[in-house]
């Protein structure tokens, strides 16, 4: 079973309860690659919900060791407006990939060394040769690992 999007890995516990088959998750997909960088802290980018409820950030230090760093209150704000009033609507705006920039210098200034795009829509906006740190593509990365995996 594969969940399409990030925030949506909220319910992964109950699917993984209800169902037989393996639950390909996310952010174990995402974890992997950025262990494979030789990335031990990493910023997180996606909405609220992913970035302060404990089913990714949680997951990421638990299982995987990884020190995760999110953004400031007002950057939190700013990255979850930009997804659900911009990008969800296909919307790209210079403006708002200057703001991710800006939020993502200061993950990186905060000891991140690389920043999860986690929100299947970031890619959209964030060119990663303009950031200060490696950029991990949830979006590719899943569907990669969900390749592999039907292909094993």
């Amino acid at each position: 079973v594969v969940l399409c999007t990030n925030t949506m890995h909220r319910v992964a516990p109950a699917v993984e309860r209800a169902v037989s088959i393996p639950l390909l998750h996310i952010a174990d997909a995402t974890a992997a690659a950025v262990k494979a960088a030789g990335v031990g802290t990493v910023g997180l980018l996606g909405t609220r919900f992913t970035m302060e409820q404990g089913f990714y950030v949680d997951r990421l230090r638990a299982r995987h060791g990884l020190e995760v760093v999110v953004p400031a209150e007002a950057d939190r704000a700013e990255v979850h407006r930009v997804i659900y009033e911009e990008l969800c609507f296909g919307r790209v705006l210079a403006g708002s990939r200057a703001a991710y920039e800006g939020v993502v210098g200061r993950l990186a200034a905060r000891g991140a060394r690389g920043v999860i795009l986690g929100c299947t829509e970031i890619a959209m906006l964030v060119d990663p040769a303009r950031l200060p740190v490696p950029a991990f593509d949830t979006a590719t990365l899943h569907a990669r690992a969900a390749a592999d995996l039907a292909l094993s």
